[in-house]
């Protein structure tokens, strides 16, 4: 099992920056990729961006050169480093871990709205 508890959401004007946080306890070790997924209100569950044990990231395409995933070595956690952010970057953003078993785990989730 992992655990995972997110922190960092709020409410920010247009162009602004947040910091998304996850940490992540329990079976660590396991753990061989981290990301984070956003989900605005009717409309379904989307990728944000990924990083896996090597440091390879993917971002989605709306998020490209304004979001950035980063995690620490030791895997207790990891961060979404958003800038420039927009209206429609609203939604409730969860943290993500996949371990080497192909299971996942979410975090409880953080709202984050922006306003225009």
């Amino acid at each position: 099992q992992v655990q995972l508890v997110e922190s960092g959401g709020g409410l920010v004007e247009a162009g602004g920056s947040l910091r998304l946080s996850c940490a992540a306890s329990g079976r660590i070790v396991s753990i061989n990729q981290m990301g984070w997924y956003r989900q605005a209100p009717g409309k379904q569950r989307e990728l944000v961006a990924t990083v896996t044990n090597g440091g390879t990231t993917n971002y989605a395409d709306s998020v490209k050169g304004r979001f950035t995933i980063s995690r620490d070595n030791a895997k207790t956690a990891f961060y979404l480093q958003m800038n420039s952010l927009k209206p429609e970057d609203t939604a409730v953003y969860y943290c993500n871990v996949r371990t080497i078993y192909y299971t996942n785990y979410w975090g409880q989730g953080t709202q984050v709205t922006v306003s225009s």
